[in-house]
């Protein structure tokens, strides 16, 4: 990894292709949806969705896509906006060298940008879950579940 050639990319059509081949490993399959998904959830979401590539150099070595949650949840008490990562796939050849830690500092970067002073994210639960790697970034359990998935939290105002 190239930490000065290391960025988030905007989704376009020089690098859809590319970014739609990002796959995570076979065992990790079930755990996240593949990106063509998330693109056709940010395609439908365009108001609080934020897809960007995770790119090191010239190449494509993974996904992620923050959420900005403006209107959600009509619902939720306007004093508990949420915003945070709705997905995250770092390419099975390319995992464990540091990319998805830089996704998730980066997008924590721009919700803290934002005025976002929490950031949210969900996990599967069972083999292979990303429980310890989110834990280890520092997001802490909430005690709630949304959709069947873990909830944690990290606070941005650090």
């Amino acid at each position: 990894m190239s930490t000065s050639a290391l960025r988030l990319e905007p989704v376009t059509a020089a690098n859809f292709d590319a970014v739609c081949a990002v796959r995570v490993r076979p065992d990790q399959a079930h755990l996240v949806s593949p990106v063509v998904k998330s693109l056709a959830e940010a395609y439908v979401h365009g108001d609080i969705a934020w897809p960007r590539a995770v790119v090191d150099g010239d190449e494509v070595v993974g996904f992620v896509m923050g959420f900005f949650d403006i209107a959600w949840n009509p619902e939720r008490d306007p004093a508990d906006i949420r915003s945070g990562i709705w997905r995250l796939n770092v390419s099975a050849a390319h995992q464990a060298k540091g990319y998805g830690r830089f996704a998730v500092r980066a997008l924590t970067a721009e919700l803290r940008d934002r005025g976002a002073d929490r950031a949210y994210v969900t996990w599967e639960q069972g083999p292979g879950t990303p429980e310890p790697f989110y834990l280890g970034l520092g997001f802490r359990l909430t005690g709630e579940t949304s959709g069947g998935q873990t909830v944690g939290v990290l606070d941005l105002s650090a």
